[in-house]
């Protein structure tokens, strides 16, 4: 399986995958549909938007390479295509603010980074 140009390949977008058998959507790539397991589900480009899930502030660096950054916030985004996801957000995002991705770097690599809607 060819995986999908997105921010894991350096290229600026989410992808997820959506099941033709029964529509259920993944964001974790897998060579089956995790809730009917029908092969090859597609895979799509989600559009960047979504609401914020849970959100937490990381005041220790986990590596040497993140201590530039503390302190940073993780967040779960329940994207507008249905599935939810973890990345990176601005540090005032509350449980419930519309969001929509833009991407930068974290210890060198292409991140998805939300921020609040207009």
């Amino acid at each position: 399986m060819k995986p999908a140009e997105d921010w894991t390949t350096q290229v600026e977008a989410i992808s997820y995958q959506c099941c033709g058998a029964c529509g259920a959507k993944q964001y974790f790539r897998r060579a089956f549909c995790a809730a009917c397991g029908a092969p090859d589900p597609e895979d799509r480009t989600a559009s960047g938007q979504g609401t914020v899930y849970a959100t937490s502030l990381v005041l220790r660096a986990g590596t040497p390479e993140a201590r530039e950054h503390v302190p940073y916030n993780i967040v779960l985004i329940d994207t507008a295509e249905g599935f939810r996801m973890m990345a990176h957000g601005a540090p005032d995002l509350a449980i419930g603010d519309r969001v929509t991705a833009r991407y930068t770097r974290f210890t060198g690599r292409l991140v998805p980074f939300f921020e609040r809607n207009g």
